[in-house]
């Protein structure tokens, strides 16, 4: 393969657009396809070269990247574009979808003749824009050399995780944390509040002390401590609710199909759920403190 491979870029909606953009900024030949005509036209802005169909980016291609919403698609997606595919083509898979579909996907790029590797991101559109993805990686040692300098032009930290679907088993199980911590720290904001104490005297005892974590830190849910954070802009995301159930009911589908105690990444889920369902999930995933807030208020009225 040659130093810089032709790459087919498939989904350039918030987040595969950007990752397209910089792979051209760094020198890659990229050929991309959305069906979404105000992503084609974005993608084109950016020196992308726009085909009529999947199958006509992926044609010549070394090296074809998907961001897709889900497995379904992806697995769909790949039916369609193995076959045109050159031999011994790398399939990148940076969608977040489930680990069994990801090793589905896999497979069926193995056994057609090609490479693959699951690349998942975390950063959201402001790291995809700033080329800051972290990017989680399954696959062979070799697919994932080969892969990791498109990846290092997309992102500044990349970790490979072992074999096929191990990318996309990091990313559900490091969600699973953040949710969790993040639903712990909303609680204890709540709790805090009703006991009469100060949100940052609350914030600056356990940012150094043993409550200290990145959803306090970084992404406190609540105005004030940290001025960056969504919850001093409406909740504006940040990273969406909606992303977070989707990255929770992924999380706990893999915990049920394992037979794993995991007693809070499911309650954690059910709650994302619940508050995406009922309107939150445009939302910042901080933004789960409001709807906490809301029924502690609500009890107390009763």
């Amino acid at each position: 393969m040659s130093a810089l491979p032709a790459v087919a870029f498939l989904g350039l909606g918030h987040m595969g657009g950007p990752m397209a953009a910089n792979l051209v900024r760094a020198g890659y030949t990229v050929t991309g396809y959305d069906p979404v005509p105000a992503a084609q036209e974005e993608a084109t802005k950016n020196g992308i070269t726009v085909a009529e169909a999947a199958v006509d980016a992926v044609r010549g291609a070394e090296v074809v990247i998907t961001m897709l919403p889900n497995g379904k698609l992806v697995l769909d997606l790949y039916d369609e574009i193995l076959p045109a595919a050159e031999p011994d083509t790398l399939f990148v898979d940076s969608s977040t979808i489930d680990v069994a579909d990801a090793r589905a996907a896999a497979e069926k790029a193995h056994e057609a003749g090609h490479r693959a590797v699951d690349a998942p991101v975390s950063g959201g559109v402001a790291g995809a824009t700033a080329g800051t993805l972290a990017f989680m990686v399954g696959g062979s040692e070799d697919d994932f050399a080969t892969a990791q300098p498109l990846l290092e032009a997309m992102g500044r930290k990349i970790v490979h995780c072992g074999g096929s679907g191990n990318g996309q088993a990091a990313k559900i199980c490091n969600n699973m944390i953040l949710g969790i911590s993040m639903i712990a720290i909303s609680e204890a904001f709540v709790l805090g509040e009703k006991l009469g104490l100060d949100n940052q005297a609350l914030f600056d005892v356990a940012s150094n002390a043993s409550g200290q974590c990145w959803a306090l830190t970084s992404n406190c849910p609540v105005p004030g401590p940290v001025p960056t954070t969504p919850a001093n802009n409406d909740y504006q995301p940040g990273f969406a609710a909606a992303l977070m159930d989707k990255d929770l009911g992924l999380a706990a589908n893999a915990v049920r199909s394992n037979g794993v105690e995991a007693e809070l990444g499911l309650r954690a889920a059910e709650l994302y759920h619940r508050f995406n369902t009922e309107g939150g999930g445009g939302l910042d995933f901080s933004a789960i403190i409001t709807d906490i807030r809301d029924r502690s208020t609500a009890k107390d009225s009763k």
